[in-house]
């Protein structure tokens, strides 16, 4: 009988994280820790986004993510949204928001702090949403 016993493979989001906190220990910056708050947040906006059509930083109502934060009950004093359709792996994710662009500034950005990540299968792919933020 063995007794060895099985640890649970890290979630989408543990996996996401820990990928953006590989870049971010190059860059100098403290981890980011995931956030309950701001994973529902997440959560909901790509939730959203796979049920309506729509792929945008606003959902159609004209809400941002620091509203959407502030709903889950996280008052941000900076925060920032990193969105991406289509693959499913979490390192292809990364690799894609490490472009230059404002994706990767954000994932680099030392003042934020906590993290929410979503992956939601929807009809064009997984919808990928990653909330950043520092506490107000």
């Amino acid at each position: 009988m063995s007794t060895a016993t099985r640890t649970a493979a890290p979630s989408t989001a543990q996996r996401l994280t820990e990928l953006v906190n590989a870049r971010r220990a190059e860059a100098g910056c403290a981890p980011l820790r995931l956030d309950a708050r701001l994973t529902a947040a997440a959560r909901a906006h790509a939730r959203d986004m796979a049920a309506r059509g729509y792929f945008d930083h606003a959902d159609p109502e004209g809400r941002n993510a620091d509203a959407r934060m502030a709903e889950a009950g996280y008052r941000a004093g900076a925060w920032a949204e990193n969105l991406h359709r289509g693959p499913r792996d979490p390192a292809v994710v990364v690799g894609d928001w490490m472009d230059g662009s404002i994706h990767q500034e954000n994932m680099l950005g030392c003042h934020y702090r906590d993290t929410g990540v979503a992956a939601v299968p929807g009809p064009e792919g997984t919808v990928w949403v990653q909330t950043l933020a520092g506490p107000a």
